[in-house]
């Protein structure tokens, strides 16, 4: 199912259940695809739009981050629950042991070496990645990896 049928229909009921948080939240991801696709001038791409979705949930997390050191948990709270929307569009992230597996398959198509080749190793695991797998995380089994 296309995404831009899929979030209408998520607002549809949404809204028939009203149920704040997922229309919140859902609104905001149409416009932010809205806004993106009239200044791209045509229309997203699965990926485009995953990127988007990216954004929006790492937007979350940094905002859950920060009301945690302010000592503000109403407002925790509903960050969390607008991200567990967001989660429901994301691909299935990479577990640790498929990220460790992806790594030695990169380092060994490289032929990397050391710390020095850390940039030679990332481009190309991150496009292999494709969103499924936390960049810090793939950089830190990286390090390990090098070192």
């Amino acid at each position: 199912m296309d995404f831009h049928k899929e979030l209408t229909e998520k607002l549809k009921t949404a809204m028939k259940a009203k149920d704040e948080t997922s229309l919140k939240t859902i609104r905001d991801l149409k416009s932010r695809i809205q806004s993106r696709e009239i200044e791209k001038g045509e229309p997203l791409t699965e990926s485009e739009f995953v990127k988007l979705v990216q954004t929006a949930a790492k937007q979350r997390k940094e905002a859950i981050a920060l009301y945690e050191k302010g000592d503000r948990p109403e407002l925790v709270a509903s960050e969390q629950a607008e991200l567990l929307v967001l989660e429901k569009y994301l691909p299935q992230m990479m577990s640790d042991s498929e990220m460790e597996a992806l790594v030695k398959q990169v380092l060994l198509e490289t032929g990397a070496q050391g710390m020095s080749d850390m940039g030679k190793v990332m481009g190309p695991l991150m496009k292999a990645a494709a969103g499924r797998a936390d960049g810090k995380r793939l950089q830190e089994i990286v390090r390990g990896m090098l070192s």
